[in-house]
């Protein structure tokens, strides 16, 4: 899998491993940290300019991968606050979306808690949509400028196709987004017809005028115990739609299918293969997505990125060690990126994070 007579640049490499054919080294990139991490990482060294995954990747030197995607015109909820105490605000935001945020200065989670969401029914979803001005598309004022260093690109470049579960627990909610579909199932194809449209919209110049390396997409619609909906639902509600998109794509040379997805993914795979998407992340190894299983399981028409397990970066050098011997015969193999199974927890130090990329990096044919 490793020829080290080679010479090639991330895009070509990147592809390359995914096709199983041979490469010079395989791709360095990781899946990135959490804010807490890098905060405890500055006590033990990190320098302070690094702040968020962008500075971080690029501190310790990972390949580029980019994803780019062009927003549908869409008319905004007044940002409003409803109410407010020394800690916390609870907000309408811009989407709709009714929540409760820490304020800045109290030095507690930034994660929100969710109070109300836009769409519930037939009529909030109609006002919804009537938001969305699917006739036009918001290009970037330097497009052109855009397309034409894109166009001279070394590294892959994907383009965001979104997803559908996703995309519509953000609007309604995980528990009426799961109701919905026993209770009104035909609102859920309404949604997800909708949602092909805006997304076959959104992708369209960026695949006839960049031809980009894969499609980006995510769900997280999987926790460790496997899907958030039965896979008959997924079969008849989810299946349909993303062929749709990955039709789209693939008659325009756009072959790989990226799906970010936590949790227990194993019963979906064959579904997603079914519908066109052939490339998994972060393969939580946990909750039950061992990247070295999914092969074994399903074969190589299975693409995988990440597996590496987190709770070994924790445990300390001989633990990173046998974690990537475990993993090696999947690397060798080829279909596969290895980095950590989501992003680094505090709970990592970064000594042992920084003897990990040194092992990881022998292993995959880096020198540095």
């Amino acid at each position: 899998m490793i020829d080290r007579t080679l010479d090639l640049d991330m895009r070509t490499r990147f592809l390359r491993v995914f096709k199983y054919e041979p490469v010079d080294h395989i791709p360095d990139i990781e899946f990135g940290y959490w804010p807490q991490t890098l905060r405890k990482w500055h006590k033990e060294g990190l320098p302070r300019w690094i702040i968020d995954n962008e500075t971080a990747d690029r501190y310790f030197g990972f390949e580029i991968r980019r994803v780019i995607s062009m927003r549908i015109p869409f008319r905004k909820f007044e940002y409003k606050v409803l109410k407010e105490d020394e800690r916390t605000m609870t907000v309408r935001d811009e989407t709709g979306i009714v929540k409760v945020v820490f304020k800045e200065n109290t030095n507690l989670s930034s994660i929100p808690r969710y109070i109300d969401f836009p769409v519930k029914d037939w009529n909030t979803w109609e006002d919804y949509k009537d938001r969305f001005d699917l006739e036009n598309v918001e290009y970037p004022e330097n497009w052109n400028e855009l397309v034409d260093k894109y166009r001279e690109r070394e590294y892959p470049l994907g383009v965001s196709a979104g997803g559908f579960f996703g995309w519509a627990r953000e609007l309604m909610g995980l528990r009426q987004l799961c109701k919905t579909f026993y209770k009104e199932p035909e609102l859920i194809k309404d949604m997800f017809e909708f949602r092909v449209n805006m997304v076959l919209r959104a992708i369209e110049p960026i695949v006839k005028q960049l031809k980009p390396d894969f499609a980006s997409w995510w769900e997280d619609m999987c926790w460790k115990g496997g899907p958030l909906i039965s896979l008959k639902h997924f079969k008849e509600f989810m299946v349909p739609y993303y062929k749709r998109i990955t039709n789209f794509l693939k008659d325009h040379g756009v072959w790989l299918n990226i799906m970010d997805s936590d949790g227990n993914i194993d019963l979906l795979v064959p579904l997603w293969l079914e519908a066109g998407i052939n490339c998994f992340l972060p393969c939580e190894v946990r909750a039950g997505a061992d990247p070295v299983l999914l092969r074994e399981k399903y074969g190589k028409e299975v693409l995988l990125m990440g597996g590496v397990d987190k709770t070994a970066l924790i445990a300390g050098p001989k633990y990173i060690e046998e974690e990537l011997n475990r993993l090696k015969p999947l690397i060798e193999e080829g279909g596969y990126i290895p980095h950590v199974d989501h992003r680094v927890p505090p709970d990592v130090t970064l000594k042992n994070y920084l003897y990990y990329l040194k092992k990881k990096r022998d292993l995959i044919g880096v020198t540095t």
